[in-house]
């Protein structure tokens, strides 16, 4: 099971307020405008700026280019 598209809709990034893009297969929730990555856990999003990762070293991670 998945984030539910009802919680999707509402999410927004803590930081900046910017919607979300939600990468199921990696379970993540990214904001391009933060340039923070929030990890999804038993379809839970973990929403905190403190538990977050840099959306770069996320892409570097999963080698990503600069787009998810």
């Amino acid at each position: 099971m998945a984030v539910p598209k009802e919680l999707l809709d509402i999410l927004v990034c803590p930081k900046s307020k910017a919607r979300l893009q939600y990468d199921e297969a990696r379970g993540a929730l990214i904001c391009e405008q933060s340039g923070l990555v929030y990890r999804v856990e038993d379809d839970i999003p973990v929403m905190l700026v403190e538990e977050a990762e840099p959306l770069a070293a996320w892409r570097a991670r999963h080698g990503l280019g600069s787009s998810p």
